[in-house]
């Protein structure tokens, strides 16, 4: 029995520390953003300006689309090297009076092409329009968008140039949140949020010579390179744009980040709007996982002309994937711990969110250095990221000696080892965040709503999205319908500009 003992302690002792490993992989991402300079990926890029066809899908998108075309064409790119197609699935608003004005106003550099039987999602859109633009042989790359998206002026040439390498098959851009003074506590989470999943981690899959995913408001296409995967885009998963960014690279052709290509997006402002948006990127996620198996953990798949295979890209990958079990796990260990060997999980505990705390404080260093003009907006939501609760963790266990004396004169710690209730609650947070975040979403439809912001800062955004995932992999499990549910968008970016 000594000896069971023994060995349960030591494997709840490896369960805790699987716990800091998605912080742990997010700081190997950050480093790895130094080694940039050395892939001269900016350098030495000629000047190169293909004939490129802007291809919108729009459903009921009336109050963003005039400022998005217009936007596009005021940037600086050759005129007659530039058209926009828009592809209108079947809209219901005022999308079809908007394109008509924009069409007379513009001709020739303005397609609007409408489809009455609409509702299939923006795979089917995206298809739509595809088959009229390679349907001649005027566009040479595409570039592909959502109606909301404003780009910088010269986010476009930025992006072309690496076309000017015939191995580049597709370029990304960093979209930024974009509302701006007109955005919420919630966009300002998503503001942080993307410098850290955007601008410094597709920087660092630029450095492994793999991208996860193009983005779907952002992806410029040579058209070699689409034709070469069949000119379509896949419809069978809720992540076409993740699909489209594998089977590129599957081709043999590398995909670049540009992380000085910048576009504004909005995004969801409540939290029923960022569950919805969420909840399919992570079902598309869990679905790309499942369809390629057959390539995660194999770096020798490299002599096939990819690096999807790439052990520290699989890390990646499956850690953010692996989240809530993590978590979960770790939370469970030390509850072990903590009722068979209180010194110990005591000591682990400590290490624990000491580790935590180095890795976050590094994060933030490295995200306002990365993108300083966003991170001054939004440093508040940085610093509570992980959550109130969590945040006061962190600073307590980074100074026991001075916060453990007056938790035990409060009489909130026992000093003779007795159970205590606070101390259950913190060993198990991790764990126990998840579904009080999945509560703050519940309560946005309920009288009680004004309640959600205040339970979502105290545990914290990221555990919103743990908890998003976890309600995807249930969806997944029940194989739920595949719906490509559209969030509201209101125009708030073009307005703030």
């Amino acid at each position: 029995m000594h000896t069971l003992n023994q060995i349960l302690h030591v494997v709840a002792t490896a369960l805790v520390f699987l716990g800091a490993v998605p912080l742990v992989v997010a700081i190997v991402q950050f480093l790895l953003v130094g080694v940039q300079r050395f892939r001269r990926l900016y350098e030495d890029r000629p000047f190169h300006v293909p004939r490129t066809a802007v291809l919108i899908p729009a459903w009921n998108e009336a109050p963003v689309l005039a400022s998005s075309v217009e936007g596009l064409l005021a940037m600086r790119y050759p005129r007659d090297r530039i058209r926009v197609v828009v592809v209108d699935d079947a809209s219901t608003d005022g999308t079809p009076e908007v394109m008509r004005r924009l069409t007379a106003r513009h001709p020739g550099r303005v397609v609007h092409l409408r489809r009455e039987d609409g509702g299939q999602g923006k795979a089917h859109t995206l298809n739509h329009g595809l088959a009229h633009v390679l349907g001649d042989d005027w566009a040479e790359a595409v570039l592909v968008m959502d109606a909301d998206v404003v780009f910088d002026r010269d986010a476009l040439l930025r992006m072309t140039r690496h076309l000017a390498d015939p191995e580049v098959g597709a370029v990304t851009a960093y979209i930024k949140e974009g509302s701006g003074k007109q955005g919420n506590y919630l966009t300002r989470y998503i503001a942080f949020e993307y410098i850290t999943a955007q601008a410094a981690a597709r920087r660092a899959q630029n450095v492994l010579g793999v991208v996860a995913c193009l983005a779907g408001g952002a992806q410029l296409h040579s058209r070699t390179s689409l034709e070469a995967i069949g000119g379509r885009i896949d419809t069978s998963t809720l992540a076409e744009d993740t699909v489209t960014t594998f089977e590129t690279q599957l081709a043999g052709r590398r995909v670049v980040f540009d992380g000085y290509a910048t576009v504004l997006a909005e995004e969801p402002g409540d939290l029923t709007g960022l569950w919805k948006q969420r909840l399919r990127w992570a079902r598309g996620n869990l679905q790309v996982t499942h369809r390629y198996r057959h390539l995660w953990f194999r770096p020798w798949k490299r002599r096939e002309g990819h690096r999807l295979g790439s052990v520290l890209f699989g890390l990646i990958w499956f850690s953010l994937l692996a989240t809530p079990a993590l978590l979960t796990v770790c939370s469970a260990s030390l509850l072990y711990l903590y009722s068979t060997d209180s010194d110990r999980s005591w000591q682990l505990f400590h290490w624990l969110w000491v580790v935590n705390l180095v890795c976050y404080l590094l994060i933030l260093l490295m995200a306002a250095v990365v993108d300083p003009g966003t991170f001054r907006r939004c440093w508040r939501e940085a610093l509570f990221y992980p959550g109130i609760v969590s945040t006061c963790i962190l600073v307590v266990t980074a100074l026991p000696s001075v916060f453990l004396p007056l938790l035990e004169r409060a009489g909130l710690l026992a000093q003779d080892g007795t159970p205590q209730p606070l101390m259950i609650v913190v060993y198990a947070w991790m764990g126990l965040a998840l579904p009080l975040a999945w509560c703050a979403k519940l309560l946005t439809g309920t009288r009680l709503r004004f309640l959600a912001p205040v339970l979502l800062h105290l545990v914290g955004y990221g555990s919103l999205l743990a908890a998003c995932l976890v309600a995807a992999w249930v969806q997944e499990r029940r194989r739920a319908e595949l719906t490509w549910d559209k969030t509201e968008k209101t125009g708030k970016v073009a307005a703030g500009r």
